[in-house]
């Protein structure tokens, strides 16, 4: 009965698991071929061009996401406006409150406006280091190791520009004019509401609040906003200064906005 079971067991089970050692080591040798294989040239350029199409779809989201976030704060912006002029009681009220409500739309509209730009820096890498090339028939990239810096970026990816850069960069493109607006409507009603016999002050008085705090307010949000125009470094190209210098390493994109 030993005998028996010794025989089993060495003409049955061993082969067994030595066909599933062998099937192992054979799917381990391929995948170490694999990896180790050289990508031909075809397979290089195909797997550039989804790269790129992938890529410049997330930059078009977000640059969707932009125009959106603009669009509202225009149609807010002249609701509030609107209003303002149509019940002069309250238009100082409405009018500050329009302006911070604008406040909110800028800064969601940079960090949005952080997250495109992630995507369009690797387009631009892509565009001007793959694509430049073919189109000018010349085998020499612009950027040395520029696929090293991609592949990092995919890995770990980086916001390219602080916040203040985005806010900068957002109020000079677009709210500039939005905040132009509520300040000459906030100041147009002085002429139009003042009453020489009641002295200037009376004209910001909200209820109980005194009237430094309104124009405090409004002193404090358009000096901010000139001070981030003024002393906030400009927003370069990313080919300019994103990818060459190894000192620009960015801020990480948080693991949930990936």
């Amino acid at each position: 009965m030993e005998n028996f079971c010794l025989n089993l067991f060495n003409s049955g089970i061993t082969p067994k698991m030595s066909s599933m050692a062998g099937n192992r080591d054979n799917q381990d040798d391929k995948n170490k071929s694999y990896e180790s294989k050289a990508l031909t040239r075809s397979e290089y350029i195909s797997a550039l061009s989804h790269l790129y199409r992938g890529e410049m779809y997330r930059a078009q989201v977000w640059r969707m996401r932009l125009d959106t976030t603009t669009n509202w704060a225009l149609v807010a912006m002249a609701s509030i406006i609107t209003f303002a002029l149509n019940k002069p009681q309250y238009s100082q009220e409405t009018l500050i409150i329009g302006m911070y409500v604008a406040l909110m739309f800028l800064l969601l509209e940079a960090r949005r406006f952080r997250f495109f730009d992630v995507w369009r820096a690797r387009v631009r890498m892509i565009e001007e280091n793959f694509y430049g090339p073919i189109l000018r028939r010349d085998p020499d990239s612009s950027t040395e190791q520029w696929g090293e810096h991609v592949a990092d970026d995919l890995l770990h990816p980086k916001f390219k520009i602080t916040l203040l850069q985005a806010v900068k960069a957002r109020l000079v493109r677009n709210y500039l004019y939005i905040f132009g607006f509520l300040l000459i409507a906030w100041i147009g009603r002085l002429l139009v509401l003042i009453d020489p016999n009641e002295g200037w002050e009376v004209l910001f008085v909200i209820g109980a609040i005194p009237a430094w705090l309104p124009i405090g307010l409004v002193v404090i949000l358009y000096a901010g906003l000139i001070a981030v125009v003024l002393f906030t470094p400009r927003v370069l190209p990313p080919e300019e200064c994103y990818w060459p210098d190894p000192r620009h390493r960015g801020e990480d994109v948080p693991s949930l906005d990936v």
